[in-house]
C-alpha cells in the first residue's frame, strides 16, 4: 500500500475506533433490546464498563480529550467525530497532558530519564508516553533548570578537569550559546567544533558546573574553595555578571591572609577594583599579610610589586624575613632543596628590592647578617654603611618606606577636668561608632592625669556584635596636660560600612583625669563620617555627649 493511502487508511481507523468511544452509551443502551449475542467489539467495550461508575467517567472524558486533541492536530480535520468544533487546540494538549499525568508534578532528576506508565500511549505512533514534567514546571526558567546537568536531551559532552581528574558533564549548545558568546561561536560559528565532546583541562570540574548552572538558571553558588577558579572560567567563556559575582565575592572575603593571593589574581584577571582593594588590606595590615601562607604562594612577578610599595605599614625586618619564608617556599615548588646559593637564583633581583639599610643596626645584626643569603661582601658594607663615615656603595634601597599616615577622629569639641572628677578605678570606658566606608582601626587617643605626669595601664578593645575583634593591653605615659595619648592595637582592624562598632578603655592609674565634653553623635573626617552612640559596656559615665575615648585612630 502506498505511504499515503496507508496514512489515510490508519487515520481512518483511529477516526471509527474514537467514534465508537464516544457513542459507547448509545450503542449500549440499544444493545439491551437486541436479542443473541453482541459483536466481539462490543463485548470488549462492555467488559471496560463492569467497573466503578467513577472510573467509568474518568475514561469517556480521558477519551473525549484525546480525541479533540487528535482533531485539532489532524491535518485535514477541524472537528470531533460527533460534530464538536475544537477552539483551542492548545488548551486540548494541557488537558490531555495533565490527564495523562494523573496528577503527578515531580520533575526530572539530573542526568537520568524518568520511567514512563506502560497504561498510556500515544495515539499517534502506540509508543510509551514520557512523563509531562512540562506541565509540572510551567516557567522556562524551571525547565532550563531541569536540563542543567542531565543527559536528557543533550547534544554536548565536556570532558572537564586534567587527565586522571576529569569529569564528563552533558550540556544542550542552545543554551550555552545563548548564554556565552564563546560557546555561541564554538558550536554556531565558523570554525564551530564538530566534535561530541570537548577537552578542557584547564578549568576544574566543581568551577565549570557553577558556570553552567549559571548559564541553565541565572542561580550563582560559589564558595570559597572554588570562586577563584570560577572566576577564571567566567573570564574564560565571557559571562560578566558571573564574574562580577566572583569578584564581589571576594572582596567581601578578603583579608589579610588571603590578600596576597588575591592581589596576584587579581592582576591575572584584570580586576582593578579587586587589586586596589587587594592593597588596602596590605598597605595596611601589612605584618599579617606578609606572614601568611597566603604570601608564600604568590609569583615572582607579584613579589617584586609588592616589595616595591612605598606604603607598606611595616618594619623592615618583617619585608625581608617574609622574602626569606617565599624563597624557601619556591625551592620546594621547584623541587630544589633551599640552599644559600639556590634562594638567591629563585629571588634573582627580588632580593635586592628589600630595604636592609633601613633596618637598625640590632636587627641586621641579629637577622640578615645571620641568615646566610648575603655574601660576606654584602654583609661587610652593609656594616660599613651603618658606622662609616665614608659609606660604600650599596645594591639595597637606602630610603625607608613611607608608609601610611594613621587619620584621627576627634569627638569632643573641649575638654575639662575638676578636682573631684574623672575617677577611674578600674571600671569601663565605652562607646559604639559606626563608618560610612570601609577603614581599619589602628588604636584609640585617650586623655592622661590632670595631676602631672602620670603612668597608667590599659586594656582597649574592640568588639561587634559582643565578638571580640582586637584587644590589646599596654601602658602609657601622659604629661600633666589636655592633649591625647594614642594607645596601639597589635594590628589595625578592618571595620565595615554601616555597622555599629563598640570599642572600650579601662584605665588603671591616677585617678584624676581630663574628660571630654559637648560631644558630637556625627564627626566628618576627610571622606569617612563617624557616628557615635552611647554602649551599654559603659559603667564609668562614658557616653556620647561626654567622658573618655576622645578620639578613634584609623587608616582609611
Amino acid at each position: 500500500m502506498p505511504t499515503a493511502d496507508c496514512s489515510l487508511f490508519h487515520h481512518g481507523r483511529i477516526m471509527r475506533c474514537l467514534t465508537y468511544l464516544l457513542l459507547l452509551p448509545e450503542t449500549l443502551k440499544k444493545s439491551k433490546k437486541l436479542p443473541g449475542r453482541l459483536p466481539a467489539c462490543y463485548e470488549i467495550l462492555t467488559l471496560s464498563l463492569s467497573s466503578t461508575k467513577k472510573k467509568q467517567q474518568k475514561e469517556e472524558k480521558t477519551t473525549k480529550m484525546a480525541a479533540e486533541l487528535f482533531s485539532a492536530a489532524g491535518p485535514n480535520s477541524t472537528s470531533l467525530a460527533n460534530g464538536t468544533t475544537v477552539a483551542d487546540a492548545e488548551k486540548a494538549k494541557e488537558a490531555v497532558c495533565l490527564a495523562n499525568s494523573g496528577g503527578n508534578t515531580g520533575g526530572l532528576s539530573s542526568g537520568s530519564a524518568a520511567s514512563t506508565p506502560t497504561s498510556q500511549q500515544n495515539i499517534n505512533n502506540n509508543n510509551v508516553d514520557p512523563p509531562s514534567w512540562q506541565c509540572s514546571h510551567p516557567t522556562l526558567r524551571e525547565r532550563n533548570a531541569l536540563m542543567f546537568n542531565n543527559e536528557l536531551m543533550a547534544d554536548i559532552h565536556f570532558i572537564v578537569g586534567p587527565l586522571g581528574a576529569s569529569q564528563k558533564i552533558p550540556a544542550h549548545k542552545y543554551v550555552l550559546a545563548v548564554g556565552s558568546s564563546v560557546f555561541c561561536a564554538m558550536f554556531y560559528g565558523d570554525l564551530a567544533e564538530e566534535e561530541l565532546e570537548i577537552h578542557i583541562p584547564d578549568v576544574e570540574p566543581a568551577a565549570f558546573l557553577i558556570l553552567l548552572k549559571y548559564l541553565y538558571s541565572d542561580e550563582i553558588d560559589l564558595e570559597a574553595d572554588t570562586v577563584l577558579a570560577t572566576l577564571y572560567a567566567a573570564k574564560k567563556y565571557i559571562v560578566p555578571a558571573l564574574a562580577k559575582a566572583c569578584v564581589t565575592f571576594l572582596e567581601t572575603s578578603l583579608e589579610a591572609k588571603n590578600a596576597c593571593v588575591l592581589l596576584s589574581q587579581s592582576r591575572l584577571f584584570e580586576e582593578p577594583e579587586l587589586t586596589q582593594r587587594c592593597w588596602e588590606v596590605i598597605d595596611t595590615q601589612a605584618e599579617l599579610a606578609l606572614r601568611s601562607e597566603g604570601f608564600c604562594e604568590i609569583d615572582l612577578q607579584t613579589l617584586e610589586i609588592i616589595l616595591q610599595r612605598e606604603t607598606l605599614n611595616t618594619d623592615e625586618v618583617v619585608v625581608f624575613n617574609a622574602v626569606m619564608n617565599w624563597a624557601v617556599a619556591e625551592c620546594k615548588r621547584q623541587g630544589l632543596g633551599p640552599t644559600t646559593r639556590n634562594k638567591r637564583d629563585v629571588l634573582g633581583k627580588a632580593l635586592f628590592l628589600v630595604r636592609i639599610p633601613t633596618m637598625s643596626v640590632e636587627e641586621f645584626a641579629n637577622g640578615a647578617a645571620q641568615s646566610d643569603i648575603l655574601t660576606l661582601e654584602e654583609t661587610h658594607n652593609v656594616f660599613l654603611w651603618y658606622t662609616a663615615a665614608k659609606k660604600p656603595m650599596l645594591d639595597f634601597p637606602l630610603t625607608p618606606r613611607k608608609g601610611l599616615s594613621p587619620q584621627k577622629c576627634h569627638r569632643f569639641q573641649s575638654s575639662a577636668y575638676r578636682s573631684n572628677q574623672w575617677r577611674y578605678r578600674g571600671r569601663c570606658d565605652s562607646i559604639q561608632f559606626a563608618v560610612d566606608k570601609r577603614i581599619f582601626i589602628a588604636g584609640l587617643g585617650l586623655y592622661g592625669s590632670s595631676g602631672g605626669k602620670a603612668e597608667y595601664a590599659v586594656k582597649i578593645e574592640l568588639k561587634r556584635q559582643g565578638a571580640t575583634l582586637a584587644q590589646n593591653r599596654t601602658k602609657f605615659v601622659s604629661d600633666g596636660s589636655s592633649s591625647t595619648f594614642p594607645v596601639w592595637f597589635e594590628h589595625p582592624v578592618q571595620v565595615e560600612q554601616d555597622t555599629f562598632y563598640t570599642v572600650s578603655a579601662v584605665l588603671d592609674g591616677n585617678e584624676l583625669s581630663y574628660f571630654g565634653q559637648e560631644g558630637m553623635t556625627e564627626v566628618q573626617c576627610g571622606k569617612v563620617t563617624f557616628q557615635f552612640q552611647c554602649s551599654s559596656d559603659s559603667t564609668n559615665g562614658t557616653g556620647v555627649q561626654g567622658g573618655q575615648i576622645p578620639e578613634l585612630v584609623f587608616y582609611a
